[in-house]
């Protein structure tokens, strides 16, 4: 095929789509394929959903986007959804969980200075993942993403995901700390879940020590691992909350949210953004949050995606090319013994589309719609592959 003039900032397989329903993809010679990523957890009602289709298509027709010098009715409704739906006070509109990032990490510096602190650092967790901006990539903990963009932005603090203990050691020995940034799940360290009282603990220590809690939800919310923010399962509100993508299934979109603590840190002047916010994509960004509460799909999520990862670890445990099958809702990870990336061309040729994150972890994030057929035949594509790949040649699945 054709390459088009594209910079070549992304690794892509020779394929070109012209239509998508579902968790299906279509290619233009109109072959299917089964989307186990939807499009890398943004597109988490799957694609053309016609829900979101028929908003965009009436917003389109009446307006597009004003200045940010004024309000729109979309941003407002939009906005106290999202509150009603996060327990938090005020929101800021953008177009990305990168966006999203860069304003929670400007949030953390004020708070700092408000706090007396001329150098405000903000903890970040080893393996971490918020972004490709220049802050955003400096705050994660993947040296892959940094390479050749030094000098990095000062004022991150790492730790090890997961360890309160070295957190408080930590705390003992830095008092410029203004802030903790986490995931609740690290997606692109291949999918690792925060502990159950991980967060309890972490909220504690903040609240002692006058740091905001900010938890980068870009591919753990909306619905993907259970309430419609994960941090929500855990028992605590934080200060601050990003997301982005999946908050308008596919339409650029992120969000900033942030609670009494954090709610007035910026100024008129200190943040802002051109097409941020805008009256098409929240009118998308609103019709998938009330699609995805009013149906409870993120409780949906949570039921399938455990009878998902039961198939695979029935399916696929204890083989020698498996380490290990985790994940949280329709966040699921299989971690290979060995870096697996060839799987992905191999997959297409299959009709799949998978992706691999971490070298060695075959990361799925289907559709929270996913149907129960779906999801079998989901498994099923998915066991077959993987015995595939690793040259496994029994024909038929295992049977209990």
């Amino acid at each position: 095929m054709a390459f088009p003039p594209l910079m070549n900032s992304e690794s892509r397989l020779p394929l070109s789509f012209t239509k998508g329903a579902g968790c299906w993809l279509f290619d233009e010679k109109g072959q299917r394929f089964f989307d186990t990523t939807s499009a890398l957890g943004t597109t988490n009602l799957g694609h053309a959903h016609p829900v979101i289709a028929h908003a965009l298509a009436l917003q389109a027709a009446e307006l597009i986007h004003c200045s940010n010098q004024y309000y729109s009715v979309q941003q407002r409704q939009l906005a106290e959804r999202l509150c009603q739906a996060s327990g938090l006070e005020s929101v800021f509109l953008c177009n990305s969980g990168d966006e999203a990032n860069e304003c929670a990490i400007k949030i953390a510096r004020i708070h700092g200075k408000k706090r007396g602190i001329e150098a405000p650092a903000i903890l970040v967790m080893d393996k971490a993942f918020h972004g490709y901006t220049l802050a955003t990539l400096s705050a994660s903990g993947i040296r892959g993403v940094q390479v050749g963009f030094e000098p990095l932005v000062s004022g991150f603090i790492r730790a090890p995901f997961n360890d309160i203990q070295a957190i408080t050691q930590i705390a003992r020995a830095n008092r410029n700390i203004a802030a903790v940034l986490v995931e609740p799940v690290q997606s692109e360290a291949g999918v690792i879940p925060a502990a159950p009282l991980y967060f309890q603990s972490l909220k504690t220590l903040c609240e002692r020590l006058g740091w905001l809690l900010m938890i980068d939800e870009g591919q753990t919310g909306n619905g993907r691992c259970g309430s419609y923010f994960a941090y929500q399962d855990y028992g605590i509100v934080p200060d601050v909350v990003t997301t982005g993508g999946s908050l308008a299934n596919g339409v650029p979109m992120g969000a900033c949210l942030a609670g009494a603590g954090a709610a007035n840190c910026l100024a008129p002047g200190q943040h802002g953004t051109l097409t941020g916010g805008n009256a098409l994509a929240c009118s998308a960004a609103l019709a998938s949050v009330d699609f995805i509460l009013a149906n409870h799909l993120g409780e949906r999520a949570l039921d399938l995606g455990e009878r998902i990862l039961q198939d695979l670890r029935h399916e696929l445990g204890g083989n020698h090319y498996i380490r290990d099958i985790r994940g949280r809702g329709l966040l699921i990870g299989i971690e290979m013994m060995e870096p697996c990336g060839e799987i992905a061309p191999l997959a297409y040729t299959q009709g799949l589309l998978v992706n691999v994150t971490a070298e060695k972890v075959i990361r799925l994030m289907p559709p929270i719609n996913l149907t129960d057929g779906e999801a079998a035949e989901l498994v099923r594509n998915l066991v077959r592959l993987i015995r595939l790949y690793a040259g496994d040649d029994r024909k038929k699945p295992r049977h209990s």
